[in-house]
C-alpha cells in the first residue's frame, strides 16, 4: 500500500477574479496533480475521487465545457490519464441547497476573506436536515455570507452535535473548502494507518 494519501496531490489554488463587497471570491480555479498511481485511468473517474464536493455528472459537463482541464489542455471524460497530470477546476458558481438565511448571532473569533472561525453554542444543531429546517448553525451563516449557499455544505467541512460546544472552522471559498476537507481526510487516513500499525504490532 503506498504511503501517500490522494490528498497529498491538493495544489496550492488561487482566487482568478476579485472579492465581492462580503469577501468571498466569485471564481476560483483549483488545481490538483493526478496521483502517480493512476496511470490508465480514465478523466471523470479521477476527477470524482480529486473532486469529491462534485457529481461525477456534473464534472462530466464541465470537462466538456472546458471547465475542467488537463494541463490547461481541453479534455474528454474518457480520456485516459498517466499519472502527474495537473487537473485545473474552475467551477460555475451554483446554489447547492434549499437553505434559508436567518438572522441568528454568531460567536465569530476569526474572519478572513477565505475562513472564518467561530464558537458553536450549545443547543444548535450545524446543518439543516429532517426536523431541523431552520434555527440551524447554517442558516445563520448565510445570513453572514450569502455566498456560502454556493459551497458544498454551505462551507462547513466538520460538525460538532447539537449539544456540543467549541470552535468550528467554515470555508468562504471553494479553494479553501477544498484545502480543509483535504487536510480532514489526509488526517483521517493517517490516523488510520498509524491505528493499523498498533494492530499489526501487537
Amino acid at each position: 500500500m503506498s504511503s501517500k494519501s490522494p490528498q497529498d496531490s491538493l495544489l496550492t489554488s488561487s482566487s482568478e477574479t476579485g472579492l465581492s463587497e462580503n469577501g468571498s471570491s466569485n471564481e476560483e480555479v483549483i488545481e490538483i496533480e493526478v496521483p502517480v498511481d493512476c496511470v490508465g485511468e480514465r478523466l471523470d473517474v479521477i476527477a470524482a475521487q480529486l473532486f469529491p464536493d462534485f457529481s461525477r455528472g456534473r464534472l462530466q459537463q464541465w470537462i466538456k465545457d472546458g471547465h475542467l482541464r488537463v494541463n490547461d489542455l481541453a479534455g474528454k471524460p474518457k480520456q485516459k490519464l498517466q499519472g502527474g497530470e495537473i487537473l485545473t477546476l474552475a467551477p460555475e458558481p451554483e446554489v447547492q441547497g434549499d437553505w434559508l438565511a436567518e438572522d441568528i448571532a454568531l460567536d465569530i473569533v476569526y474572519e478572513d476573506e477565505h475562513i472564518l472561525v467561530l464558537n458553536k453554542e450549545a443547543n444548535r444543531v450545524v446543518h439543516p436536515a429532517a426536523g431541523n429546517q431552520t434555527g440551524t448553525l447554517l442558516n445563520g451563516l448565510l445570513h453572514h455570507d450569502q455566498n456560502l449557499a454556493n459551497l458544498p455544505r454551505g462551507g462547513i467541512v466538520h460538525r460538532l452535535d447539537k449539544d456540543t460546544t467549541g470552535l468550528m472552522v467554515v470555508a468562504r471559498t471553494l479553494t479553501a473548502h477544498q484545502s480543509l476537507v483535504a487536510q480532514l481526510q489526509r488526517e483521517a487516513w493517517w490516523q488510520a494507518i498509524r491505528g493499523r500499525g498498533r494492530r499489526l504490532s501487537a
